[in-house]
């Protein structure tokens, strides 16, 4: 799975103590080797393997935030379909 920068991801609430009890963090590079990251209310930044990251979302301890534009994208297909 791809992961693309700008992606935001919800933090659970097992895992938050390890990210400065952020909420969600942005992807804002990936090499393909390790993903560099935001969190939220400018609470830090960070980086780790892509591995870990993939282990995160497979546990749901990261859960994707869809984006507004996918939200809008979803809708109008949607509406064009009804």
């Amino acid at each position: 799975m791809p992961i693309e920068e700008g992606t935001k991801y919800q933090i659970s609430q097992n895992i938050k103590g390890f990210f400065n009890s952020a909420e969600a963090l942005t992807v804002i590079r990936d090499n393909g080797v390790t993903i560099q990251f935001t969190l939220g209310d400018s609470k830090g930044h960070g980086s780790m393997p892509v591995q870990h990251l993939h282990y995160l979302l497979k546990r749901s301890e990261l859960t994707q935030i869809p984006s507004k534009r996918a939200f809008l994208n979803t809708e109008n297909n949607e509406e064009q379909i009804g």
